[in-house]
């Protein structure tokens, strides 16, 4: 059976870490890596009744799509609601794990899944994301200590490109320098011109471990002054994205779509609010999970005949709608559009781990609002 470990590397290959917003807080909130894990319940909110639920499920692990501490705090007492739920899982055995914004842009995340859920096709990142850019590095190094160099820069991150490490290209050739009086050379002696026969070492490597790149290669390198070229690269269009955008096989009015939309989501006891023409008819949609308000220029600059999101604002939606052009909105609970990526991230686990794990889905609703008055 899979350890704790086990399934958050599955997690973290699915939605890294890193992908997180700076404000957010990711990862496993409880839990020992060591722990056995055989069975896993996916949720959206890390609130009692899911705790109650895990427990009833006999989970060793929960996931769930929002944070349960997204501030600091000075207590975890389980006189507190977020302590009591902390108890709950602890006593029991069980951990949490939370996948929150660095699961929103990702291929099977949020946005995706619920694009998919609409039944849209043809469909795309609203708005790309870009992959952290690269730097390429070309070290001079004698021929002798070359395979050390390299080796060096390869553990510290350098070399890593899609599914592949340890990439490099050498080149040979001859430099020369001349050390002048103060200078301790590991090669030659001061005021003579020296020869080395050297080797041209060049890797690439995410910017972020740039620092520690840099310090592995400087430790390694034999030379008291080394000679290195460093090129931050241009950044390129990453599969992930912001929001999707896609078509419906079958163009409706924009109230057949809101029934279509209502539909589709989980039962919930929100609201579903349209602004715009009901009569416009449909075909190119937007949308964002969560709060998307953000995006809204987005979706019409792409041509969106709607955009679908959550947590919408009165004065916003109202100067958009003055706009000439503008596309419809559909206002829908937040709790019921990220639910749509539960069954999503369930299976994508099963497909990981196989029979080694049993998957539970929570359907219990945990939007705050209990009662839509009409």
């Amino acid at each position: 059976m899979p350890a704790l470990r086990d399934v958050i590397a599955v997690l973290d290959e699915l939605y890294d870490p890193r992908w997180a917003d700076d404000w957010d807080a990711v990862g496993t909130v409880l839990g020992d890596p060591d722990a056995e894990v055989t069975t896993i319940l996916f949720a959206v909110d890390p609130v009692q009744a899911v705790a109650d639920e895990a427990v009833r499920v006999g989970a060793q692990l929960v996931v769930t799509h929002h944070p349960l501490y997204l501030k600091g705090t000075t207590t975890v007492a389980a006189s507190t609601p977020k302590g009591r739920v902390v108890h709950t899982l602890i006593s029991n055995g069980i951990a949490l794990h939370t996948c929150h914004t660095n699961a929103d842009a990702a291929p099977r995340g949020v946005s995706e899944s619920m694009a998919l859920a609409l039944g849209l096709t043809d469909v795309r990142p609203l708005q790309t994301d870009l992959e952290s850019p690269l730097d390429k590095w070309v070290v001079y190094v004698p021929r002798d200590d070359a395979d050390r160099v390299a080796a060096a820069m390869h553990e510290a991150g350098a070399g890593r490109l899609g599914d592949y490490d340890r990439a490099q290209f050498r080149s040979e050739g001859r430099g020369s320098f001349r050390p002048l009086e103060g200078a301790d050379p590991a090669i030659g002696s001061v005021g003579d011109v020296e020869w080395v026969d050297e080797v041209r070492l060049e890797v690439v490597a995410d910017g972020r471990v740039r620092e520690q790149v840099r310090e592995a290669m400087l430790q390694a390198h034999p030379y008291e002054e080394v000679a290195y070229d460093l090129w931050p690269l241009a950044a390129r269009p990453s599969d992930r994205g912001t929001g999707r955008i896609g078509r419906l096989t079958t163009p409706m009015s924009l109230a057949a779509f809101a029934d279509h939309v209502r539909a589709a989501l989980p039962d919930h006891h929100g609201a579903t609010r349209v602004a715009g023409d009901l009569e416009r008819i449909v075909e190119t949609v937007a949308l964002c999970g969560g709060s998307g308000d953000f995006l809204l220029g987005e979706a019409d600059r792409a041509g969106a005949d709607v955009y679908v999101t959550s947590d919408l604002r009165h004065h916003p939606i109202s100067e958009h709608l003055e706009r000439p052009g503008a596309c419809a909105v559909v206002d829908v609970p937040h709790w019921a559009a990220e639910w749509t990526w539960l069954p999503t991230v369930a299976a994508a686990v099963r497909d990981a781990l196989g029979d080694t794990v049993s998957t539970h889905v929570s359907t219990l609703v945990t939007d705050p609002w209990s009662r839509t008055l009409s």
